[in-house]
């Protein structure tokens, strides 16, 4: 099993702050499984409007980060990186359900298991916890898209 330092994932993911939602890869085994972990901090610029009084992570990042964390897994599973034209794109969520409210202090951990790869489209079940206790489950799917200049 790999860990990733943050300055390893910038290798593996093209996003950059504000929307860079993986801080640390605690666990890699090619082609099944990924653990990553993202720390929320009171200073996330969403919590400014999402909500000033009463901060609450939002669900679609939540799923973002849960899709960054299926890229890394992707590209370390094929041996690649993003390239200048490459990347792994959304093309689906299903089944996402939300459990429990994530805020400020809290530190998500998302658990994506590889559940297949055919013709190109890859589908990852996808889990996010905190304290041990489950925020959001969901299935995505990603593929790998040419981005032309």
């Amino acid at each position: 099993m790999d860990a990733l330092s943050i300055h390893e994932v910038l290798n593996y993911l093209p996003h950059r702050y504000p929307f860079l939602m993986i801080d640390r890869v605690t666990e890699f085994v090619e082609g099944e499984r990924i653990k990553a972990l993202k720390n929320v901090t009171y200073n996330e610029p969403i919590f400014t409007g999402h909500f000033p009084h009463h901060p609450i992570f939002p669900g679609v990042l939540i799923l973002e980060a849960m899709a960054q964390a299926a890229a890394i897994l992707a590209f370390r599973s094929v041996g690649q990186s993003p390239g200048e034209d490459t990347l792994y794109l959304f093309v689906g969520i299903d089944k996402a359900r939300f459990k429990r409210q994530v805020g400020p202090g809290d530190q998500m951990v998302f658990d994506v298991s590889i559940a297949r790869n055919k013709r190109g489209i890859w589908q990852f079940d996808a889990t996010c916890s905190v304290d041990d206790k489950t925020a959001c489950t969901a299935t995505i799917l990603i593929t790998s898209s040419e981005i032309k200049s």
